[in-house]
Parts: C-alpha cells; structure tokens; sequence
C-alpha cells in the first residue's frame, strides 16, 4: 500500500493540474454576458473579436450562401462594423458566442457595410457609399461576381476600394466583361504577367470602367505608361509585387492630375527616372500641394516638377528660414527690406521653410515669390542655408515657448502657434502675444481663417485684422458671416474700409453694433443729428461714454435709447418717427 500523500502536498497538486488542464483547453470561451462585459477589459474584447469573426463567416458562409472566400475576406476586414455589432450584445444567460449567434440569428445585419469596409473603404465613409433600398448581396450579385473577377485576376481584396469609391460602375460589369478588359489591357501592353495592369487600373479606375468610351484619351494614357513601363525598361526597377506598380503608376496620375499635355508625362518622367521611383507617392503629391500654393498654374506646375525633378529632394519639413535672411537671398535690397521690416513685423523671425508660402502671402509677395522659383528653377530655394545658427532669433518668442512648455495644455497651445506660424506669422513677440489671446483648436482657427479669405479678404489683411485684433479668429463663421453681412448690406461699406476698421469683427453685432447704428439712423431720420457719425466713433465708446454723447445731442436722447434700442435682440427697421419729449 502506497504511503498516504499529505494534505498540504495534495491540494497544491489538484490546483496545479486544474490550472494546466483549464490554461490549455482549446476551446476556451468568454465568461457568460452580463451586460457587455466585454468592453471592461482588453482581454474581453480580442477574444470577442476572433470568436465575432468566426461566427460571422459562418454566419455569411452557411446561412446567406457566400462562398467562403468572401465570407472570410469580409469577416477579417471589417473590424469596425464588427465592433459596433458586438456592442449590440445584451444577454445574460449565454456564453459570448452563443449570444452572437443569436443576436445574427435574430437581427440581420447589412452585408453591404461589411464588404465596403473590408475592401479599403475608410468606416466613416461607407455610409456615403451604401447602395440605397438594398441590404443583401442577393439583391445585387453583381457586386460579389465584379469582385471575384478582379481578385482573381490579382487585384488585392483590401484595395477594391480604391475602383469602387472612384468609379462604382466597374462592379456592376460582369465577370466576363471584367476579364476581357483586363486581357485586352495586358495584351496591348505585351505583358507576360497581371501585376501592371493591376496597377494601372488601380491608378486610372475609369479606364477599366468605360474602355469604349475614352478614345484618344485612352490611347494618350496607355501611350505614356507603355513608354515608361516598356520603351524605357522601367518594369526591371519595380519590384514584382502590386504595390510597387500600384505606387508608379499613381506618381503618373499626380503629373496627369496637373493637366500635363498628353503624350509628354512619359518622356519627361524617363529621363530622370530614378528621381520619380526613389521618390514616394506622399512625397510627390506633398511637393505638388507645396508649390502649387505658391500660386503656379496646374500645367505650369506639372512641367515645372517633370523639368526639374531635383526639387524633389528639396527639405520643406525640417528646413528652417530666416524670414529676412531669404528675402535678402531672393535678391531683396537694403531699402526693401527695411520696409518689410516696418510694414510687416508680425511676419520677421524664423519660420519652417513649409510655411514660406504662407509667409509670402502674408508679406503679399507671393507673385515676386514665384517668378524667382520658376526663373531659378528652384535653385534658389534649393541653394539657400541660414546664415547662423543665431539668425532671426527673437527673445520673447523663445521665453514665450518655455512658458509654453510648463502651461498645463502645452499640445494645445504649440498646435495654435503652428496655425499662425503656417498662414505666415514669424517667430516673434506679436506672434505670441496674438496667440496669448486666440481661443479655439488648431482646425477650428484653420476654418475660421479660410472661411474669411473665401468671403474675398486677401490674405495679407487679413493676417494685418489679425495681427490688430486676434480675437476676430476667436468667433464661429456663423457669427462672422452674420456681421460681414451687416457691414455690407446694412452699412452699405466694403472690405477695402473693413481693413481700415478690423475691430468691427470684435464686437457684439447683436447688443452693441445693431443698437448704436439704427439709434444713430433713429436720429437722423428726426432730424436731431445731422452730422456724419463714423462707425468707429459708435462702437469704440463703451456704454457710457455712449450715453454720455446722446446727452450732448440731447438731454432726452440717453432715456430713448435706453428704452427704444439698448440691448435688444432684433430691431424692427421701419420704426416710427416720433420725436422727443
């Protein structure tokens, strides 16, 4: 008979086993629902997601009738539209799997959502891409026999989205007329594999969604590409995989997006060919939104940047200018600068050659700014260096970034100072105190800021009104557009006189501006006041150096404009005449 184990000895044993037996199951589920437990802890929710997916490919597979390539391509690329689905989940008496199959069970679910996020369609957008009136791939099988085709011809499942947000029609062709495109494509390039054509429809959509309809359009866009693809031996320095065609053929269609003349992208391109592939496509499209805000044409643009493909290489994120020190470089005298200098301090300093746009914009320089890039080349953007490492820096701006530094919101504060810095304020003392009084988010500024240059303030004025009176760009566009309207509809006055007069902006149309102005029109309509009267002079007093000016036109002035106009809301224009008492 074998010794008795102790007690002690044997509880540990039985933990240990039970431990290693439960650790090891295979088939390990979440704990039962209470709720949505799931969302509490990191564990939960990973565990919820694969268990989600299984069950919706068996979901799409087994009961809607999807093949299962499409099931698990759905399933394992819609984990937004997953997640939000698992949140629906609310049962107390089954384990999570149970509950989800029962909640597809019970509640189906729009198969359409599903695939356009699975196929590269960004979540908050699908809604905008959602067929009306059709909720299961049953109502349209076009969709699923256009997608089968194209994966089968070697187009990835994530990158369907790209054919379908550009051009949707391509999912309702058939899968016949799909594959005779595509061969047609590969034929009259003389491929011997799918990867370039991928690429290129990829890049041009409409070509494969309305092939018979292009013509020499057609024929000037395949010319181009079989000349940097064949005639110029390009396809030997892509690597063979879809993305690396994909990424050509898109730096393609940002030079065609430029409206460059057809027939040339590709010659142009192909002598200096290792500038266009060692250059990434965000790179490419970075410098053509970069120079293209310095105001060159779209076409101009586009044969500048093919004519001078070493511009490329330029560093327009880490460069730092000299705002002062550039001007002198681009050939500014002495007396120039000097008057720079004293008409547009707000702008002096140092600024990240990114923003010189904006700088020379707000210095209203930007046409002189681009007849020295374009007469240059680029090279005197290129060639220019900072004198020193101590160049144009301002004291105040610097003390101001270490306050910065120890604020309790410092994230905040330099994503503000880097809107100013990039509409074309400098690093200096009036750019820190316009930012000490700015209220609002970096994209709110942004908005408020383009919203007033669309209403046609020039962009130079307008970084003067805010240089003058920051807190313009501390309103909603709904408030600025209420009183731009006043000041040109009620006031009869224009922008060229708003400049003169910025604070207008500032002030509350509703209980300062309107009162004063219609008592002001009360007056003159009585006859009482027959001076001209600036509206600067009405709403810089504060009230009662206001009320203090109606006495001096008339005793009783001050108590009808306290009852008739102080402080109200809406004013009724055709008041009666009456006269005082």
């Amino acid at each position: 008979m074998p010794p008795t184990m102790p007690l002690s000895r044997s509880l540990l044993l039985l933990t240990f086993l039970s431990r290693r037996s439960f650790s090891s199951s295979p088939t390990r589920t979440l704990p039962v629902i209470k709720g949505n437990n799931y969302v509490s802890g990191t564990i939960y929710k990973t565990r919820a997601l694969v268990q989600a997916q299984k069950a919706l490919t068996d979901y799409l597979h087994s009961t809607r009738g999807l093949p299962f390539i499409f099931a698990d391509q759905i399933a394992a690329n819609s984990l937004f539209s997953l997640s939000n689905l698992i949140r629906k989940i609310h049962f107390s008496a089954f384990t999570f799997s149970d509950a989800f199959q029962t909640l597809l069970r019970y509640h189906p679910i729009n198969e359409f959502e599903f695939f356009l996020e699975s196929i590269g369609i960004n979540h908050d957008e699908v809604p905008f891409f959602l067929p009306k009136n059709k909720f299961f791939f049953s109502e349209d099988s076009n969709v699923l026999d256009a997608s089968l085709a194209l994966i089968q011809y070697g187009f990835p499942w994530n990158k369907l989205g790209v054919l379908y947000k550009e051009e949707v029609s391509i999912f309702s062709l058939s899968a016949n007329e799909l594959t005779e495109r595509l061969n047609g494509f590969k034929e009259w390039f003389g491929f011997d594999n799918n990867l370039c054509v991928v690429g290129v429809c990829l890049a041009f959509p409409y070509l494969l969604s309305r092939e018979g309809e292009l013509g020499s359009d057609l024929d000037a866009v395949f010319g181009n590409l079989k000349r940097v693809f064949v005639d110029f031996d390009m396809r030997n320095c892509v690597e063979g995989n879809v993305d690396a065609w994909y990424e050509v053929c898109c730096k393609v269609r940002v030079l065609y997006d430029l409206d460059c003349e057809k027939g040339k992208v590709g010659e142009l391109m192909c002598r200096r060919k290792e500038l266009f592939l060692e250059c990434p496509k965000e790179v490419l499209v970075r410098k053509v939104g970069y120079f293209g805000e310095f105001g060159f044409g779209k076409e101009a643009l586009g044969l500048f940047l093919l004519h001078n493909p070493e511009i490329l290489n330029l560093d327009i994120e880490t460069r730092v200018i000299s705002v002062l020190g550039l001007l002198k470089h681009f050939g500014m005298d002495t007396k120039e600068l000097r008057c720079v200098s004293r008409k547009y301090p707000y702008v002096l300093g140092r600024n990240r050659m990114e923003n010189l746009p904006g700088v020379m914009k707000a210095l209203d320089l930007q046409e002189w700014c681009l007849d020295k890039i374009r007469s240059s080349n680029g090279q005197l953007l290129a060639t220019y260096v900072i004198g020193c490492p101590d160049e144009d820096i301002n004291k105040e701006f610097v003390d101001g970034l270490k306050s910065i530094d120890s604020s309790r919101f410092p994230n905040h504060t330099m994503n503000k100072l880097d809107f100013l810095k990039r509409i074309g304020f400098g690093e200096n003392a009036l750019t820190m105190k316009a930012l000490n009084i700015l209220c609002g988010s970096s994209s709110e500024l942004q908005s408020r800021f383009d919203f007033l240059l669309s209403k046609g303030i020039v962009h130079s004025k307008l970084c003067l009104m805010i240089k003058t009176r920051p807190k313009i760009l501390s309103q909603h566009p709904e408030r600025l557009e209420q009183k731009l309207n006043f000041w040109r509809e009620e006031l009869g006055s224009s922008l060229q006189n708003l400049y003169k007069f910025p604070a207008f902006l500032s002030f509350d149309l509703e209980n300062r501006t309107k009162p004063r102005y219609y008592f002001y029109v009360w007056l003159r309509k009585t006859g009482l006041y027959t001076k001209k009267y600036a509206i600067s002079c009405m709403l810089y007093p504060s009230e009662k150096q206001f009320i203090q000016r109606l006495f001096e036109i008339h005793p009783a002035a001050p108590k009808q404009y306290l009852e008739r106009f102080s402080y109200i809301k809406v004013y009724l224009h055709n008041c009666e005449e009456t006269s005082l008492t």
